[in-house]
């Protein structure tokens, strides 16, 4: 996938974000990353929100350093949404892990989400993170597998508020 890029947020890519979004808020389904879920349709504010969270800077309390990133293709369309936290907290080690990640609907089936883990990974060591964790629900074969395309090894299943949730690590 060439001119493929892992792009920090940025007012430049609001058309291409306000497509990827729109189509989420269509399908129904839950936010993923839960970084979307802090979008009002300010899009300015929401990008200088998303810029501050890796600096500790707006983190919402219970939540930790985070970095935010948008896969965008050639022409500024962006396919999917990338959340990199910079450490793992108790909870986040039973279910979030270091990475998390979504495909809008309408982009899914086509490897995006296979090539923004990679690059994410990327980012990951760059923040000194040597081993990622990845956490997915048991039903979400897709997520798992996109996990193990990136080198991802199954460590453990958890039963956990109704639904059993796998833990992934990577070495970045």
């Amino acid at each position: 996938m060439t001119g493929y890029k892992l792009a920090a947020p940025d007012v430049k890519y609001r058309n291409g974000f306000d497509i990827f979004f729109n189509n989420y808020i269509q399908s129904g389904e839950k936010l993923v990353p839960f970084v979307l879920k802090f979008y009002t349709g300010a899009f300015e504010e929401y990008v200088a929100l998303l810029l501050g969270f890796p600096r500790g800077i707006g983190v919402p309390e219970g939540y930790i350093e985070h970095s935010t990133f948008w896969l965008s293709d050639p022409d500024g369309l962006i396919k999917g949404v990338v959340n990199i936290r910079h450490r793992l907290s108790d909870s986040l080690r039973r279910e979030g892990g270091h990475i998390g990640y979504g495909v809008a609907p309408m982009y899914r089936g086509r490897g995006y989400a296979t090539l923004m883990l990679k690059l994410a990974l990327e980012k990951a060591r760059h923040l000194g993170i040597e081993r990622a964790l990845i956490t997915c629900d048991k039903g979400n074969v897709a997520s798992a597998r996109v996990a193990r395309k990136n080198g991802g090894v199954l460590d453990s299943e958890e039963f956990l508020d109704g639904r059993f949730i796998q833990r992934y690590w990577i070495e970045t």
